[in-house]
């Protein structure tokens, strides 16, 4: 049999790559069939690994940028061999870089973000893939659009304060000196569909993640508003909250946004992949509601279907129908709990691939 391993990562526990790996060994311990591994994301938190594992040539570029609270942070982005650069802001601008007690809701800056973008388009990216999940700042994309050649000046001249504080502040707009967009264009990915402002906007529905408290989240929403108002994008456009408005900059510079599962998907070869597959495997930490609509397993789930390849599902947690899915293995049920399934970590997923092979006879 073909049995080809997609899972997105585990996310504070596994990348994709190890979530990828240890499955296959499971399986392995019970059948011996042709595996091919490749791991996804969908735009957060691994974007970046999950192309340096699965496109051979691909070239990881190291740059020091401004982290999320002004400190120096050494990140790094990855070209690929046709000459897209993937750029990942969490590994720039993410809320991994600050302590949980550090947070700084109102005054995170995802100017290294821009800054990574700058050095990768220096470097001769034809074409940008912006991963911009996992932000710790809700500046609408303030910060990396200064650092792309934006002036967002106050009412004296001066650059706006970095964060969702300076967007009150803004009093002028000039993006013409700003770097250009690739020949090939620049797609912001994501899995988030919200829109800038309102109940459903970046403020509402991410700051509290981010630190935010009421008050905070209602400063930071009328900013964002204001800040909306100045710049030629629209803060309907489905994703434009995502990253804390980071893709609403983003599309002012002129990027598009994309589902993060499809571009990642497609970057990878992953329908190819599934030519003369038996069976795929797929999954993340979390499966919900969420992920039924539209997340990094339901698309992968969607491309199989449409080739009659039956898929299985491994997450950290199910807590939603697995109709579109041969087989369902959640962690938590093998090891007992969330935590269990955490601290056991590659064993746990061993454990799944193993019992995924044990009830596989390629009939499904």
């Amino acid at each position: 049999m073909k049995i080809v391993v997609a899972p997105d990562s585990f996310k504070g526990s596994a990348t994709a790559r190890e979530v990828a790996e240890a499955i296959a060994r499971g399986w392995r311990s019970r059948r011996d069939d042709e595996l091919v591994l490749l791991p996804l994301a969908d735009g957060g938190e691994g974007t970046l690994a999950a192309f340096e594992s699965s496109v051979a040539g691909s070239i990881r570029h190291r740059v020091t940028v401004t982290g999320p609270d002004g400190a120096p942070v050494d990140a790094s982005w990855l070209m690929l061999p046709d000459g897209t650069a993937v750029v990942e802001l969490a590994t720039t601008s993410g809320i991994t870089l600050l302590s949980e007690g550090g947070l700084l809701p109102l005054d995170a800056t995802g100017r290294g973000f821009g800054e990574a973008i700058a050095d990768a388009l220096a470097a001769g990216a034809s074409r940008l893939l912006l991963a911009v999940g996992s932000s710790c700042s809700t500046d609408g994309g303030a910060g990396a659009l200064q650092a792309l050649g934006a002036r967002l000046d106050d009412a004296h001249g001066n650059p706006i304060r970095p964060g969702a504080r300076g967007l009150a502040d803004l009093a002028s707009v000039d993006l013409t000196a700003m770097l250009a967009v690739p020949t090939r264009g620049a797609i912001v990915v994501s899995d988030v569909a919200n829109p800038l402002l309102g109940p459903d906007g970046a403020a509402a529905v991410f700051g509290p993640q981010k630190g935010a408290t009421g008050d905070d989240v209602e400063a930071m929403d009328a900013g964002l508003a204001h800040y909306a108002g100045l710049l030629p994008a629209s803060a309907e456009a489905a994703g434009a909250g995502a990253a804390g408005g980071t893709s609403f900059g983003l599309l002012a510079w002129g990027a598009t946004l994309e589902p993060g599962a499809g571009v990642v998907a497609d970057a990878v070869g992953l329908e190819a992949a599934l030519d003369d597959a038996d069976l795929i495997i797929t999954g993340e930490g979390r499966y919900d509601a969420q992920s039924a609509q539209g997340k990094l397993p339901s698309h992968v789930a969607g491309l199989a279907h449409a080739r009659g390849v039956p898929v299985a599902l491994v997450a950290g947690s199910i807590d939603a129908r697995t109709d579109e899915f041969v087989a369902a293995v959640a962690l938590a049920e093998l090891e007992g709990s969330v935590e269990a399934a955490i601290a056991h970590g590659e064993a746990a997923l061993e454990r799944a691939g193993a019992a995924l092979a044990a009830g596989f006879d390629g009939a499904a």
